[in-house]
Formats: structure tokens, C-alpha cells, sequence
């Protein structure tokens, strides 16, 4: 694991191979289209909290009493229409925004709703990762760093809690999963859990290894989820529709037999050609295969998880 930030480093043969794989994504993951023509959906979780649907990664929005309280806001161009998506609902002021980890589809508001009074928070290596320039190996996509409006100006190294809208909202850091920066954050009177991008609910989840993430990671954070909740929370998963603790079961129990399978192929010193070629995803790709990260994509990036040093 990297030890030092920007914590990029020269790809192995291993990840060439697996980016010639993931540069295969669809065009609308590498383009998004044109913002003016994006709606951003609200939809009701539970008494107060809500998801905010558009482009990138889900929002959570609790409203109350106290303020509007966001966690992530997606890309910049979004902006406005996230401020009026939240003015149908509450005619408070955002106040807070926790930011789940450092991708640009997360954070892309951030400088427009600091500019409007809001206080951003964030997992210390999120602000390290956003104050200089990264690269997401699997997008082969350099990202400059933002501006300095943009970022979060509290920081916590594990955990952190805010009491607002008569509910405690206890935020904790998961370490080395989707990225090193990754927050999962608990309503806990409303039993509500965003997951950030540990979660893709419904698909096969993109991994950054270049920023720290890792499948085992992966693991830890859905156990965290589910160690935290019961048959009736309500979880928000960074991608796909809101979801049901059986979801992130389900999700968890892809995620471990993708380790095991895999991990059994490099057991036997398979190369990352024959593993593809094995299909050991087969069952699981009318279910997990229909997002951005098809099966071979997503094998590259486990494999890549499971043997690096």
C-alpha cells in the first residue's frame, strides 16, 4: 500500500493490463452528458432524510428544525439545481456537508455551497487527496486538485458526530476500501446509513486502487454498514437505488465470493488471462453486471487488489 501522498505510483504490468480492460467503459462514464439536461430527483428515505438523485454519487440530505445537512454534491455544474432540489423540501439553509471521499463526482459542489455558508468536513486524507493533482488509474483520468474555496475545512481521522435536526449523526472513517478517505455515515433515530462508494448497490463496484482502495477494504466497510444497522434501516449507497439491509447482504456476499474465487485462480497461479477466461463471475453478471464495471473490468481490478504488495 502507498505510504506517501500524492501516493501515485508507476502501474505494474498487472494494472496495464486491467486498465486496457477498463478503458472500455462506456462512453457516458468517461463524457457525462450535458448538465443542463439533468434532473435532480428527491427521494423520500425516512422522516427528514431524503436522497437526492442525479449525476454521480447519491446525496443524502437531512432537514429539520436546525439546517439542511448534505453528505456529498455530486459535480459542480449541478450546483443550483442541488440548492433548489433542497428548497422543496426545506427552506433552511445547507449548513454541513460531509464528503464521503475525495472523487470528483462527490465533491464537485463543494466550492459553490461553501461560497453559500456551508461548513465542508471530510476524512483528512479526502482534503489531502483534493489539495494536490491525482490520477484514477482505472479511468486513466488525471484530476487537478481544487480549489482551495472547495476544500472541506474540518477534518477527522476516525470518527465524528453532529447533533442537528434532533437526530445524532455519527460519521466513521473505513479505512483502504473504495479509496483510504471513505466516510460511512449513521442517522441514528432515523436509521439511516449512506454508505458513500462502498456501496454500488446492484452492480459490480469500481475500486481505486490508485488512491488507496482495496477489496478487502471493500469487505470491512459492508460488515461496518451492516454491523451498525438492523432489518429496518434504510442504507444509501454511493451508487444505484436506495436500499434495504438485505441489498448490502447480498452486495457483501458478491464481494466475498468474488475474494474467495479469485483468490483460489491466483492460488494456483493462474495469470489474469486465464481468470478472465475461467468466467468465475459467470453466476453473478445478470445481477451485478449491468452498471459501468462489467465482469472482466471488475476481475482485473480484484486481481490487481489481491496481489499487490
Amino acid at each position: 500500500m502507498p505510504s506517501a501522498l500524492p501516493f501515485a505510483s508507476p502501474p505494474t504490468p498487472f494494472l496495464m493490463i486491467a486498465l486496457g480492460l477498463l478503458l472500455a467503459l462506456p462512453a457516458r462514464a468517461q463524457n457525462p452528458p450535458d448538465m443542463s439536461q439533468v434532473t435532480v430527483k428527491v427521494i423520500p428515505v425516512a422522516s427528514g432524510i431524503y436522497m437526492l438523485e442525479g449525476l454521480g454519487g447519491n446525496i443524502g440530505l437531512s432537514v429539520g428544525k436546525d439546517d439542511a445537512f448534505l453528505i456529498d454534491d455530486q459535480y459542480a455544474p449541478l450546483s443550483a439545481k442541488i440548492k433548489a432540489a433542497v428548497a422543496t423540501v426545506t427552506p433552511k439553509p445547507v449548513r454541513f456537508v460531509v464528503n464521503t471521499h475525495w472523487h470528483f463526482d462527490h465533491v464537485g459542489g463543494n466550492e459553490a455551497l461553501a461560497g453559500s455558508g456551508a461548513i465542508i468536513f471530510a476524512h483528512e486524507n479526502t482534503r489531502r487527496r483534493m489539495s494536490s493533482d491525482q490520477f484514477i488509474a482505472a479511468l486513466n483520468r488525471k484530476v487537478p486538485a481544487s480549489p482551495t474555496a472547495a476544500l472541506p475545512v474540518i477534518t477527522f481521522s476516525d470518527t465524528i458526530t453532529f447533533y442537528t435536526n434532533d437526530d445524532t449523526v455519527r460519521t466513521f472513517h473505513v479505512a483502504n476500501a473504495h479509496t483510504d478517505g471513505d466516510a460511512i455515515i449513521i442517522f441514528q433515530k432515523a436509521n439511516v446509513v449512506h454508505m458513500g462508494d462502498t456501496f454500488f448497490n446492484g452492480r459490480y463496484p469500481l475500486i481505486d486502487l490508485s488512491s488507496g482502495g482495496s477489496l478487502v477494504g471493500m469487505i470491512a466497510a459492508a460488515n461496518k454498514g451492516l454491523a451498525m444497522s438492523n432489518a429496518d434501516t434504510h442504507f444509501i449507497p454511493g451508487h444505484g437505488p436506495l436500499a434495504t439491509r438485505a441489498d448490502l447482504v447480498r452486495y457483501r456476499d458478491m464481494l466475498v465470493a468474488t475474494r474467495d474465487r479469485v483468490g483460489k485462480l491466483i492460488a494456483e497461479h493462474k495469470t489474469l488471462k486465464e481468470i478472465i477466461d475461467a468466467r468465475p463471475l459467470a453466476d453473478f453478471d445478470a445481477q451485478w453486471g449491468n452498471g459501468n464495471i462489467k465482469a472482466d473490468q471488475f476481475l482485473s481490478i480484484v486481481y490487481q487488489s489481491l496481489t499487490q504488495r
